[in-house]
């Protein structure tokens, strides 16, 4: 497994069915950066407790709602009209790029609060998934299972 938080997000959403699966979940509420550092978190063996959980969240929080969620919201808006218009259509995919540009940000930013945290600990559990995934994350447990099936298998 990648020892960065970004090529593990980029190997893990290139899984079969995770992309599904992270959507399903955005669209419940859920953060897939988060999500998926929760994942990372697991896989490195570090102990999940609610003073790092709030701490991710507090750091993600205002990234996401004045950065990746306006960003994401326009390239939505233009879905529609770009399949008539090439220049829209073009800067749709712009935008698509920016908004990632802006997930990678984060993803760096995650993996920088949780470098002092040791790895490969002994207490070490599987909650950070459930976690981190928030209040919507409850009717979609499939979806998290799926998440954590890809990172298992591989």
């Amino acid at each position: 497994m990648s020892s960065d938080l970004w090529s593990f997000s980029l190997a893990t959403y290139a899984r079969p069915g995770v992309e599904h699966a992270c959507l399903q979940l955005q669209s419940a509420g859920a953060n897939v950066c988060l999500l998926l550092c929760g994942l990372w978190l697991e896989q490195r063996g570090t102990a999940c407790d609610e003073q790092r959980v709030r701490q991710l969240e507090a750091l993600v929080e205002p990234w996401d709602m004045e950065v990746v969620q306006p960003l994401r919201a326009l390239r939505t808006q233009w879905k529609t009209l770009a399949n008539d218009d090439p220049v829209l259509k073009k800067l749709r995919e712009q935008m698509k790029t920016l908004e990632l540009e802006a997930e990678r940000h984060l993803l760096w930013q995650l993996q920088q609060a949780t470098l002092e945290w040791p790895s490969n600990e002994a207490s070490a559990c599987i909650e950070w998934l459930e976690n981190l995934a928030g209040i919507g994350a409850n009717p979609n447990r499939d979806a998290l299972q799926v998440l954590r099936a890809a990172v298992t298998a591989s």
